[in-house]
């Protein structure tokens, strides 16, 4: 059985990991067939958000605490990943993708990546094994790859950063993927586009698929 790792950015859409993304990324994940393992990075959020209002809240929470919610308690801390024990790895999206495991949302193609985010993408290619990435999450990998192949729908603002950062982007529409061949790289737009869940789903089990295919 294949098993792929699955890294969260905490939860909910505005300052963590987007649920319906997460959720249907390891329901995928067992309908193909596979196993997951969870991992998040053990840091503070940028910032939470009151997800009724919009509004920043005057608190503080931690990224891999936030994230253990969907995981049902079952995480590790990013920082022990090792490539060697998993066939695969995934991104999904959500905010938190641009802000705690990057600057990308603050500093665009000028961003910088969480160090154990980074480790992990690289020790993923060294072994020349798939990595996934859904929604904004490709911007992670195009800023420390650069010359890859991705999508991020058909944002225009979020496509020149990419570029910027060196990649070439590939607009798309609603489930489908985009397989950078040379990287092993699978990317798919999600709620980049005006989506509704069953397409978010149709994304993810797409991304799941095609990943299990090159692992």
């Amino acid at each position: 059985m294949k098993k792929i790792a699955v890294v969260l950015a905490g939860s909910g859409v505005f300052d963590g990991a987007e649920i319906h993304e997460a959720t249907l990324t390891l329901y995928s994940i067992i309908k193909n067939g596979a196993n997951y393992e969870i991992f998040a990075p053990n840091i503070d959020q940028h910032h939470v958000i009151n997800h009724i209002t919009g509004e920043e809240m005057p608190e503080k929470r931690n990224v891999m605490i936030e994230a253990a919610r969907i995981a049902r308690g079952k995480i590790t801390d990013l920082a022990n990943f090792k490539a060697s024990d998993f066939d695969a790895l995934i991104f999904p999206g959500g905010f938190g993708a641009a802000k705690n495991l990057s600057t990308f949302a603050f500093e665009g193609a000028d961003c910088k990546v969480n160090l154990d985010v980074e480790k992990s993408i690289r020790a993923m290619i060294e072994q020349k094994k798939p990595i996934g990435a859904l929604c904004i999450a490709p911007v992670l990998l195009a800023k420390i790859l650069g010359d890859i192949k991705i999508t991020i729908g058909q944002d225009k603002g979020t496509t020149d950063a990419v570029k910027a950062m060196g990649a070439t982007h590939q607009d798309t529409t609603h489930g489908e993927v985009v397989v950078d061949k040379n990287y092993k790289i699978v990317t798919t737009p999600c709620y980049m586009l005006d989506a509704n869940i069953g397409q978010i789903g149709e994304g993810a089990n797409n991304v799941v698929k095609a990943i299990l295919e090159l692992a």
